[in-house]
């Protein structure tokens, strides 16, 4: 019986090991807090990225979940992926815990459509406790998110409506609205002028009519508004409640934050495809400021975006702007062939052959000999070395036809030379001739 105790015993810590580690490689953790506002203790739920570094400096967008007893996980799962994808930035999320508290936290008054006493002080509790806690114990970045289902997708929208919203982006997933919450969105986002907010509804068959087509009448009226200070999405599912959850969160996810992911062909033909080299350029460097203002991520711009604007800077304004192109790419990747590659292009379209050389064999330089793209990298040289060697053949055919044609034009201007004595010669026995009778007659006369 003790060697299988011993075993049973090794197994059990080995699992208790495996166990903390999964939890700390997640970094999923619950707190606790008490509130003053509502006079008991909450329990949060909370995803820290991998990546998170105190003192690092880095900056991570906030989402903070209402019924975080069930969207947490849903949310985090999708989160992960979005980042591991490059689809979204890694986000600090919180889950408060609800349960049966839901009802009470997010009431609203039926004759004035807004907060009761008791969901007053859970709103409070979020806008003022939860916040300041969050803000005074993680490094978080300008960017904040709001998420609720049903009930709680209403109460969302209080924060949406302050005069100075603490969030920037409101997910509304299979909302039941108070009857006067859509006059106050479209109150409030008729009037958004300084900064974006990105808000997202979802509505579906399983909906009573009666509630989808409040649903509808607003996501209508909002789009009509016209405003593009609000970034707007709305989605209607034929499927069921709860699975319109697991397909609200990734849709919600990837309307949110279009602007960190890489440059989509929507992107490209809306926005950029229309653009001058320049305003290209600057659209590009844009982006990745606002990227890392509102997402506190300090990023590179992708290749994969700087080939997405290539053929603008190459095609129009007869390749104007490849030198500025390629100097920008520099800055950022300086080990990189591409920014040598611009800037040979530049100077290629100038017929400024040498200077181009110059600049590709400094990009092939760069690469690995034996690297796949590198054979493909080296015909820009021998592009430059033939069209150098076809101008010194031009310039040396140029010279022989020169030098014919002067030997030619020598010939000519010699022929006629020796016309134009003959010709001389000719008069002049002429005259001698003419002359002679003359001087005969004189003489017998």
């Amino acid at each position: 019986m003790k060697p299988k105790f011993i075993q049973m015993k090794k197994q059990i810590f080995l699992l208790l090991i495996l166990s903390s580690s999964i939890l700390f490689a997640q970094k999923t953790i619950y707190k606790e807090i008490n509130s003053i506002e509502l006079g008991a203790t909450r329990t949060l739920k909370i995803y820290i990225p991998a990546s998170y570094k105190e003192g690092s400096g880095r900056l991570y967008p906030l989402t903070v979940l209402f019924d975080g007893d069930y969207l947490f996980d849903v949310y985090v799962g999708n989160a992960k992926l979005f980042a591991k994808r490059d689809k979204a930035p890694e986000q600090i999320i919180v889950g408060i815990i609800q349960g049966e508290s839901r009802y009470t936290d997010c009431s609203y008054d039926k004759v004035s459509g807004l907060p009761t006493e008791d969901s007053n002080k859970f709103y409070r509790f979020v806008r003022g406790e939860l916040m300041d806690y969050l803000e005074n114990t993680y490094s978080l970045s300008p960017f904040r998110t709001l998420v609720g289902n049903t009930l709680t997708a209403n109460f969302v929208n209080y924060f949406a409506i302050e005069d100075v919203p603490a969030f920037d982006a409101f997910i509304n997933i299979n909302p039941k609205y108070s009857p006067d919450m859509p006059s106050f969105l479209e109150n409030k986002f008729s009037d958004i002028r300084d900064n974006k907010v990105y808000f997202y509804l979802n509505s579906g068959e399983f909906t009573k009519l009666e509630r989808h087509e409040r649903i509808v009448k607003l996501a209508n009226s909002l789009n009509n508004l016209g405003n593009p200070n609000l970034v707007l999405k709305y989605d209607n599912f034929d499927t069921t409640k709860t699975a319109a959850i697991g397909q609200a969160i990734p849709v919600a996810l990837s309307h949110i934050f279009s602007i960190y992911a890489a440059i989509s062909t929507e992107e490209f033909n809306k926005k950029i495809a229309y653009l001058s080299p320049p305003d290209a350029i600057a659209y590009l460097e844009n982006k990745y400021v606002e990227i890392e203002y509102l997402f506190g991520t300090n990023m590179k711009i992708r290749e994969r975006d700087i080939f997405a604007i290539e053929s603008i800077v190459i095609d129009k304004e007869d390749g104007l702007y490849l030198e500025d192109f390629g100097k920008m790419i520099n800055k950022l990747y300086p080990e990189s062939p591409l920014s040598d590659y611009y800037i040979g292009m530049y100077y290629e379209k100038g017929k400024q052959y040498k200077k181009a050389l110059k600049h590709y064999k400094n990009g092939y330089a760069k690469m690995d000999e034996n690297g796949e793209d590198a054979e493909s990298y080296y015909q820009n040289i021998d592009r430059i070395l033939n069209k150098q060697s076809n101008i010194i053949e031009e310039k040396e055919k140029e010279k022989l036809t020169r030098e014919a044609e002067k030997e030619a034009e020598d010939e000519q201007r010699r022929i006629e030379k020796e016309r134009e004595a003959e010709r001389r010669k000719l008069e002049k026995e002429a005259k001698k001739s003419n002359k002679a009778p003359r001087e005969r007659r004189r003489r017998k006369g």
